[in-house]
């Protein structure tokens, strides 16, 4: 039988971007530890609602760890204190009786706020946009063997590609960089053969309109890495670098 543990909520509450917003104070009592993090706000703003209280404003669409719409600070840390686990995937067990739980929204001037813990990510949607496409002929799939491609290719392209654009790695980098995000898309593409015909395109247009949407400079500090709830390495920056660097060598 699940434990059951009595909670304290400081919840950050912002009507829109351009009122003040503060921590609002609330209790929850007899919380099952197997319910996730997000149950649990569902489970406050059935309570807010029924006794006529506005809810709180928060994103979740799959629950399975997958989109990446579900994102928040918890104490302090992108998506809680589990490491390479969204919001959605925290559970209540990893909290204790009486514990005090701080949720605040995921900050960076790229990604403004919009309500409460909902913020706008479509600055993410508008760098995917500028490079995550390829020229391959749609239709019947190819034979399995009609593209020859190394096995460390291969893993390390699906490494990249798992992530799920949250901007955990932006609320975390202390430049607000989205470096991480960006690597990941450019590498899942350049370490494939169908991904070759633009790969001098997309890693400078991605890395255009990162500049264009505000987002600061890499750290260094690996924060993002430690973040991210796929646990996607700082070595697609990497990749990336040299991508980029290849893609101007090609130009001269």
């Amino acid at each position: 039988m699940a434990k059951k543990i009595d909670i304290t909520l400081k919840v950050w509450r912002q009507n829109s971007p351009k009122t003040k917003g503060k921590f609002v104070q609330y209790t929850l009592s007899q919380i099952d530890q197997d319910a996730s993090f997000v149950e649990m706000l569902d489970i406050l703003n059935e309570s807010l609602t029924l006794s006529g209280e506005s809810p709180i404003a928060f994103e979740s669409d799959c629950r399975e760890g997958i989109c990446g719409s579900c994102g928040a600070m918890v104490n302090g840390k992108a998506h809680g204190p589990k490491k390479e686990t969204t919001l959605c995937q925290l559970h209540m067990r990893m909290f204790d009786q009486n514990d005090t739980i701080f949720i605040e929204p995921f900050r960076a001037k790229a990604l403004p706020l919009i309500k409460d813990l909902v913020i706008d990510r479509s600055a993410l949607d508008r760098m995917i946009a500028q490079g995550g496409y390829i020229s391959v002929r749609t239709g019947s799939a190819p034979d399995a063997n009609t593209l020859l491609i190394r096995k460390e290719s291969a893993e390390k392209a699906m490494d990249a590609a798992e992530c799920i654009g949250c901007g955990a790695c932006v609320a975390t980098c202390p430049n607000a960089a989205a470096m991480l995000f960006v690597s990941a898309k450019v590498s899942q593409f350049a370490r494939l053969p169908q991904g070759h015909p633009e790969r001098e395109k997309r890693v400078q247009s991605m890395i255009a309109q990162m500049d264009k949407e505000g987002f600061g400079n890499c750290s260094n500090a690996y924060e993002c890495e430690v973040a991210c709830p796929k646990g996607i390495s700082v070595s697609t920056i990497n990749r990336m670098n040299h991508e980029f660097l290849r893609a101007g060598l090609k130009e001269a």
